[in-house]
């Protein structure tokens, strides 16, 4: 299809884009070209450190790259489809609906993707996202420079989530296809992957290595998890044994926080815990951590009433 695509015709591909805010043509292919040439000067790399206290890496590009990337973000790849056993990274799902196919279940088994994006290839973008099927072969090559950083994704931009369930769709259908014959649930939430039912695990371990490395991709052997019924069963932090609900320490948290401040109150509550925030954002931070208790159990009594307690409290620090 495009075969007979010269220099000429795959600029003007990229113009039609229309990845910058630019009305100078020459000026905007040469920003393109130049950004997909140097990408590795135009990010700025940082480590977090998470909950169990090692570090995550996170590639911030550059405000020009980030633009550029949201745009094909909105432009290209909003409009291509995912797998409906992808519970992250797209408008309209939430952690509650990954933990729901898993409600009730006698086994769980929970497996994690050893170094997700940063083990999602170049090639795995080119041919997912921009191949020849879809773009000229030199736009698809510069659309997946745009979005990767040293021949791999990155964590941090604001295409590589998207990106990864698009490398992931096929491998997302074969699995689910394959456990919806043999009756067992499957979901992934990024790089956890998530099986349930009555089933052998070492099956389904088997079956998962060798479609991942596929892909180029290994499980992370430290983070395989099987939990019978007998134990408390969680999913993305969320407990299914019987019904869906936050982790006990998550609402106790929280129901401590209360006691205080109606003790207390707020100012004096966060005088005595040494809590450096202002009001406004304090109550922001609580009142956020309460609608995602409610966001899984809408139901639940005690969560509403704090909810009216905390937004009252908002309106009164406003005044």
């Amino acid at each position: 299809m495009w075969k007979y695509i010269g220099v000429k015709e795959c600029n003007e591909f990229l113009l039609s884009l229309n990845l910058l805010n630019c009305k100078d043509e020459k000026k905007y292919i040469k920003t393109i070209y130049s950004l997909s040439n140097n990408i590795e000067n135009n990010y700025k790399i940082y480590n977090i450190k998470k909950k169990n206290g090692k570090l995550r890496k996170i590639y911030e590009p550059n405000n020009i790259l980030k633009h550029i990337q949201r745009k094909i973000l909105e432009n290209i790849l909003n409009n291509k489809s995912i797998s409906i056993y992808a519970k992250a990274y797209h408008k309209g799902i939430s952690l509650k609906d990954n933990a729901l196919p898993h409600l009730n279940k006698d086994v769980i088994l929970k497996l994690d993707i050893k170094n997700f994006f940063e083990s999602i290839s170049f090639f795995n973008v080119y041919e997912s996202c921009f191949s020849i099927e879809y773009f000229p072969k030199s736009v698809g090559m510069i659309l997946t420079y745009l979005c990767t950083y040293d021949d791999h994704l990155t964590q941090g931009s604001p295409t590589s989530a998207y990106i990864s369930n698009l490398v992931m769709k096929e491998f997302d259908e074969d699995i689910g296809n394959w456990c919806t014959t043999n009756n067992i649930n499957y979901t992934r939430y990024s790089d956890d992957m998530t099986f349930s039912g009555n089933f052998n695990p070492s099956e389904v371990i088997n079956l998962v290595r060798n479609n991942l490395s596929k892909l180029g991709l290994e499980i992370n052997n430290d983070k395989i998890h099987v939990i019978r019924k007998s134990s408390r069963q969680s999913v993305t932090g969320i407990v299914v044994n019987e019904k869906i609900q936050v982790s006990i320490k998550y609402r106790k948290d929280i129901r401590q926080e209360m006691y205080y401040i109606n003790k207390y109150g707020l100012k004096n509550h966060l005088k005595v815990k040494n809590i450096k925030m202002n009001h406004k954002n304090y109550l922001n931070k609580l009142y956020g951590k309460i609608l995602y208790v409610l966001q899984i159990n809408s139901s639940d009594k005690e969560f509403i009433e704090y909810k009216k307690i905390i937004k009252k409290l908002k309106e009164t620090s406003n005044l």
